[in-house]
């Protein structure tokens, strides 16, 4: 009969055969795409006291080209609902209804798009980051309700991001028809991008230093209380800035910002005016379709 050590040593061996065979397979994590590796890695070469040998030192690693450019329509969004009784021509050009916006991703979807952040933008034009094959960048303006009613479950079943550019003040006090700050945190939970679009919706061209500061930086540290993640892109209301407006998105750390100009061209020297494509109500699935791969 074995005795009460002689038992713990097979059931230690066990235990370590478990979970070497565990380490040899498992599999890396990969992001929402594959991060081709650029740079073999390098054989470890070993001295030891019988015999000293020379380290073969590492190949110096080939400096990453930089694009000139990069090629992503970042489509632009406010509405995504039915339409209230009695709208006005601004309401019906800016609302897209759910079947068609629905049809819309399931294009993206069949079509082989891949839907990135902003962040992912800006990464791959200054670092290198590499994007996938057809990157789309989907945005949502003003932080509607139906935001979370409606886009944030039909982006979750198809697996895809989306960046909102929401307001301070109708989240503070609970506008019915805006966001709140625990929807946002949720869908911030979730992986949406919760971003910046001033504490009000309000033109800030001729403003005073401390108006732009309060409607920038405040918007941004609200947005870092609420969700827990700093926001470092900025969409400007209705698409109104000037020099000053820039240099005070700059100041607080902002990584770039989106205007309300068509394109679909992005390069270092515009991150603070990156252009976009403007999804409105009359779009059929094929102008939709034309706008996203003319």
């Amino acid at each position: 009969m074995l005795s009460k050590a002689n038992r713990t040593v097979p059931a230690v061996c066990v235990l370590f055969l478990a979970i070497g065979l565990g380490l040899l397979f498992a599999r890396p994590v990969h992001s929402r795409w594959e991060i081709p590796q650029t740079v073999e890695p390098v054989e470890e070469v070993h001295s030891s006291p019988a015999k000293m040998e020379l380290a073969v030192p590492a190949p110096t690693p080939t400096p990453t080209v930089l694009p000139d450019q990069a090629q992503v329509p970042i489509l632009m969004y406010h509405y995504v609902s039915e339409l209230p009784p009695d709208p006005d021509i601004y309401r019906r050009d800016l609302t897209v209804s759910p079947e068609n916006f629905k049809a819309q991703l399931q294009y993206l979807a069949d079509a082989g798009y891949h839907t990135i952040t902003l962040g992912d933008l800006y990464l791959h034009l200054t670092q290198g980051y590499p994007l996938p094959e057809k990157p789309v960048i989907l945005t949502f303006d003003d932080g509607y309700k139906d935001a979370y009613e409606v886009v944030f479950p039909l982006l979750l079943d198809y697996g895809f991001t989306g960046t909102f550019f929401v307001l301070a003040t109708p989240a503070h006090f609970e506008w019915p028809d805006y966001l709140t700050w625990a929807q946002m945190k949720e869908m911030s939970d979730a992986g949406m991008d919760i971003e910046a679009h001033g504490r009000d919706h309000v033109d800030l061209r001729g403003r005073s230093y401390d108006y732009l500061v309060y409607q920038i930086l405040g918007i941004q540290e609200a947005i870092q209380y609420h969700t827990g993640r700093l926001p470092r892109f900025f969409c400007y209301p209705s698409g109104r800035r000037d020099a000053n407006v820039i240099a005070v998105l700059e100041s607080a750390g902002y990584w770039g910002a989106v205007t309300t100009e068509w394109g679909k061209t992005h390069t270092r020297e515009n991150l603070f005016e990156m252009p976009r494509v403007r999804i409105r109500g009359s779009d059929t699935l094929e102008s939709f379709i034309d706008k996203l791969e003319d």
